[in-house]
């Protein structure tokens, strides 16, 4: 079901299971994913395909599914051929779709959805929104990520997920640009150790969320298991924030072969650790399925 509980209150009672990678689930589907588009390709193509995968995740015990719109950009769109209007049609379709899924749930417990939106990096499909540094200010980063912010939250999700955000420069733009939006947010950074991948320190970039009274959670996302406890720790410190957490599997992503390297290291014994670092709002990113987030549900349930 749907909730009249809003996640922020969720939040302040206790931990919420966020879903995993929907890319990985696709895949899983048979869905070719090759394309600089990604997932948000199968919003304009197969948009059943996104609503299944977040049934999947909802089905394994998730209570909060991500969107599609994570690469969902006017600009990227407009490289396929997608004008301005059906690019906002799809965008809000992402949501619809997660929507969708909750309903076909038949859950008795709360589900929410979470717009994504990704970093500039995303839509260059490049692989630097794992570097960030993209040469652009402040100002050119707001008014690259507000329009779709505002398609986003008209459409009305639960939050906004400002996600695997690479350089604090970047989340200075996103704080601005979700201000007066009227949807509340969750912030989280792609880190290596103790740092963005733009290379700032944790310290100083979740500072920038503390007094956002629009972010209700801060973390880190799309970054390897064994860095989520100190920024966790950090994180809390710093914002005195609830804390989000969905690391990816472990394996590497090498963006010149579209593929991912290694072995994973993610386990749903991981996560009491996480929770104990102040993690309220925990699940998976990419190469994390329905099976380790049914593992996360059932940890959390016994914690």
């Amino acid at each position: 079901m749907t909730s009249t509980l809003s996640l922020a209150e969720a939040l302040a009672a206790g931990t919420v299971v966020l879903d995993g990678g929907m890319s990985n689930q696709l895949e899983s589907a048979g869905h070719d994913l090759s394309d600089e588009l990604w997932s948000a390709r199968l919003l304009a193509e197969q948009p059943e395909a996104v609503t299944e995968a977040h049934l999947a995740y909802f089905r394994a015990g998730a209570d909060v599914a991500i969107t599609a719109s994570y690469q969902a950009t006017f600009e990227g769109f407009a490289k396929r051929g997608i004008d301005h209007d059906r690019a906002a049609e799809l965008m809000t379709l992402s949501v619809e779709s997660a929507r969708e899924a909750a309903r076909r749930a038949g859950a008795s417990r709360p589900l929410w959805v979470a717009a994504s939106a990704g970093p500039y990096g995303a839509m260059l499909a490049d692989g630097s929104e794992y570097r960030g540094r993209y040469g652009l200010s402040v100002d050119e980063l707001e008014r690259f990520h507000r329009p779709r912010l505002e398609v986003l939250a008209a459409a009305r999700p639960d939050v906004l997920a400002l996600e695997t955000v690479p350089d604090a420069d970047e989340a200075a733009a996103l704080l601005r640009a979700v201000r007066g939006l009227g949807v509340p947010a969750w912030l989280t950074y792609s880190v290596a150790g103790d740092r963005t991948r733009a290379g700032q320190p944790l310290e100083e970039a979740f500072a920038l969320a503390a007094e956002a009274d629009e972010v209700i959670a801060v973390g880190v996302n799309c970054c390897a298991p064994q860095d989520v406890d100190a920024a966790a720790a950090t994180a809390a410190r710093v914002t005195g924030k609830p804390v989000v957490v969905y690391p990816n599997s472990g394996e590497t992503w090498d963006a010149e072969a579209r593929a991912w390297t290694g072995r994973s290291s993610f386990t749903a014994g991981q996560v009491k650790g996480w929770q104990q670092a102040g993690a309220r709002l925990i699940g998976g990113c990419c190469r994390v399925g329905p099976d380790a987030v049914s593992g996360i549900a059932e940890t959390l349930q016994r914690a």
